[in-house]
């Protein structure tokens, strides 16, 4: 599905923004059309676990630009007008949503009908899950979350669903601000995106549709072993529990029967006050939590002033693959990292 969005307040900077407009106007009599031929085939993906997918199903026919490079975060990211010249290029756009990518919704308005936008958490057969609500679960607010507008949407189909069809794969998708936007976590939803990135780029580059079948369903294969292996090698710690600093976590725990229970949110930019950190140290003894998991951005001092005082060991979870070389090897590498650090700090004292 595509989604084409007014203009918010978020999101991409000015600087780029204009680029983008500028280079609509450069670009409006020379832009190919989105079924250009497979070797002038343009892919721009936003974050990593994504684009090692589309890298996966499009090898041997090009390679995806990749937008959000190295420890960046999605959430705070701010378009280069690089980027928007490289988009404006693009015949495919691929992200995850506006609730994970929130530079995207300005972007999305101001992009040429000849990039065609595709939000892969609205793919047919995606699991959605709703924000965790629930008393040791903290609200965490990203800086977009606040700022989900309610003004009307103008919707681009990518593809033509019949309304039973629509309202039963996408339910909850108007809603997106009640919805955990860390979908890439499940395996089993990434299986889903890989399908619907081999039918959008077949349709891109027709002459190489059957290439990108061949590489879905090997990529499908791989990631149905790599599911089997992950569950087996936590089925050791399923029932042990454990805390999050900031709750991205839930369809990993989801798939794999994990026993997370509760999350506590905290900048990584800032030490806790005292009043907070013994808040904090409360909370641990009485969730009686085997550990808790930062993530690549805090820094080793505020997880041990966090930690200090209780019984909970100290780990590292990376959600977005801060810490992971780009390519098509980075979706395995990230879901295996995570089943490794989740492992090694719950087995810890077993």
């Amino acid at each position: 599905m595509t989604t084409r969005n007014p203009v918010s307040r978020v999101g991409v900077g000015a600087a780029a923004l204009a680029a983008v407009i500028v280079a609509g106007t450069a670009f409006s009599a020379t832009t190919k059309p989105a079924n250009a031929e497979a070797s002038a085939l343009k892919v721009t993906v936003t974050i990593k676990p994504v684009h090692a997918l589309v890298a996966q199903v499009m090898e041997g026919v090009g390679t995806p630009d990749l937008l959000v490079k190295g420890a960046a975060s999605p959430h705070t990211y701010a378009l280069k007008p690089s980027d928007a010249r490289a988009l404006h290029r693009a015949n495919v756009f691929f992200r995850v949503s506006e609730t994970v990518e929130p530079f995207t919704r300005k972007l999305t308005s101001a992009l040429p009908d000849t990039v065609r936008i595709v939000t892969l958490a609205e793919a047919p057969g995606i699991e959605l899950l709703s924000v965790r609500t629930g008393e040791t679960f903290e609200k965490h607010d990203h800086a977009h979350d606040h700022a989900h507008d309610d003004h009307d949407h103008k919707h681009d189909h990518d593809h033509k669903h019949d309304d039973d069809h629509a309202h039963h794969e996408h339910d909850g998708h108007g809603d997106a601000a009640t919805r955990d936007g860390h979908v890439w976590l499940d395996p089993e939803n990434a299986r889903k995106m890989i399908a619907e990135i081999a039918r959008v780029l077949s349709e891109a580059a027709p002459d190489k549709a059957e290439t990108f079948k061949a590489n879905a369903a090997h990529a499908d294969e791989a990631l149905a072993r790599l599911e089997t292996e992950i569950e087996r090698d936590l089925a050791p710690v399923k029932d042990k529990p454990f805390v999050v600093f900031h709750d991205a976590f839930q369809y990993f725990e989801h798939r794999f029967g994990l026993s997370a229970v509760g999350s506590i949110t905290i900048s990584p930019e800032a030490r806790p006050s005292a009043k907070r950190l013994t808040q904090i140290r409360r909370k641990l003894a009485e969730l009686s939590a085997a550990c808790v998991f930062s993530e690549p951005q805090f820094q080793a001092k505020l997880v041990t002033a966090v930690t200090e005082g209780t019984s909970a060991r100290a780990g590292t979870l990376d959600p977005e693959g801060a810490m992971v070389q780009p390519g098509p090897a980075a979706y395995e590498t990230l879901l295996r990292n995570l089943a490794t650090d989740l492992k090694s700090c719950l087995a810890e004292g077993s």
